[in-house]
């Protein structure tokens, strides 16, 4: 009977411990024992979870951490919740930045490799969840020492969030400068080198400010013309007029008077900034070939209720008599007219879009050939596919 009791209270405890949630209070180290002088497996920053796996032994919880490896951490930093009185102590050899450095809020590091592929198990055989960029920040929780170890660069358990790479690709964030004189220290014979660093550069460039993209371009475009593929020297030249663009952006002020007075022409008809009535767009259109009501828990637009043509999409409200345009695609129908001097239609090429308007648009490297122009409270989200404007769309910010 008393065994009974005994493995019942253990499997209580077990069962407790797997509903609640586990934090560490304090900067701590993952022991391979018991142990403070006992070998370490990694770093924990302050406000890293934890799943336990034991009971507390003389002062000790063997944990299971977010890149699944497993050790010991003193029982005086697990909590079940964090807060302000929490006493942290630092541990100044900790590699992991505490956050609040104007790049992440919370404990992070930085990519140093160009086109890091993040998985969704520590595998390298896994899915790939997210392709990350030179000097894009990383929620870490929990850094292992060996550098050859796989680490969680979600920050999160959830299988949803968790995302995997190897230790050694991530670290401080990469010096542009530094970066600029290791490329023009190689020799113009090591392609392959010229081209690795090359491609760091450009990805940094994109994640810092607009002044570096045109040097980082300037530099990679000499080893792409060495390389001579046609189809990475045509999208090099092209980031290269995105770069020329953004190096003179236009103030939020002057790009909200540029678009202020936008509206579409729709089939030789004006949509008054965007808007029309219910009536007119049925007469313009006829009626449309769905109907479906969205989910709009920000109540961005007019309506949940959208109809959708070939030509375009609409927020409508029937009983109101509204329609308000949310996506327009482009043909020899449609256009978009910022002013009486600036227009987009179905002619204009992405090129030639890019050399009017780099200095009023959006770009990313992560989103290539989508670009954004800034209105008050939304922007328009302007697509080309295979050089050409595709379509047009006003996205409402939550």
């Amino acid at each position: 009977m008393k065994k009974y009791y005994f493995f019942a209270a253990l499997f209580c405890s077990i069962l407790l411990h797997a509903q609640e949630r586990y934090f560490l209070n304090s900067d701590t180290r993952l022991y391979t024992s018991p142990s403070t002088s006992a070998e370490f497996l990694g770093y924990f920053k302050y406000g890293a979870e934890v799943q336990l796996l034991s009971e507390s032994k003389n002062g000790w919880y063997k944990v299971k951490a977010d890149n699944f490896s497993e050790g010991f951490v003193p029982e005086k930093f697990v909590a079940t919740r964090l807060n302000s009185a929490d006493v942290k102590v630092r541990d100044n050899e900790n590699p992991l930045i505490e956050g609040n450095d104007n790049y992440y809020g919370s404990s992070h590091l930085f990519v140093t490799v160009a086109g890091l592929k993040a998985r969704a198990q520590p595998d390298k055989n896994s899915k790939i969840k997210e392709i990350l960029y030179t000097g894009d920040p990383v929620p870490i929780n929990y850094l292992p020492k060996n550098p050859e170890e796989w680490v969680n660069i979600g920050g999160n358990f959830n299988d949803e969030y968790a995302r995997f790479t190897l230790r050694k690709f991530v670290g401080k964030r990469p010096d542009f400068n530094a970066l600029l004189k290791d490329f023009d220290k190689l020799d113009p014979a090591n392609i392959a080198e010229r081209k690795t660093v090359g491609e760091r550069l450009v990805e940094l460039a994109w994640n810092s400010d607009n002044a570096t993209l045109s040097p980082a371009y300037q530099r990679y475009y000499e080893v792409v013309r060495q390389i001579n593929d046609p189809k990475l020297l045509a999208d090099t030249e092209l980031n290269m007029i995105i770069a020329k663009g953004l190096a003179k952006h236009k103030t939020p002020e002057q790009i909200l008077a540029f678009v202020k007075k936008s509206e579409f022409v729709l089939k030789g008809v004006k949509t008054k900034s965007l808007f029309l009535t219910q009536k007119d767009l049925v007469k313009i259109f006829g009626k449309p070939v769905k109907k479906a009501t969205i989910s709009d828990e920000c109540g961005l637009y007019i309506s949940n209720l959208f109809y959708y043509y070939p030509d375009l999409e609409a927020s409508v409200d029937e009983k109101q008599n509204q329609a308000e345009i949310t996506k327009v695609f482009s043909n020899e129908n449609n256009k978009l007219v910022f002013n009486a001097n600036a227009a987009l239609d179905h002619s204009i090429s992405e090129k030639v879009f890019i050399e009017k308007y780099g200095s009023y648009i959006g770009a990313s490297i992560k989103a290539p050939h989508l670009y954004s122009i800034q209105l008050e409270d939304s922007e328009f989200k302007i697509e080309f596919r295979d050089g050409k404007l595709f379509n047009i769309e006003i996205f409402f910010y939550c």
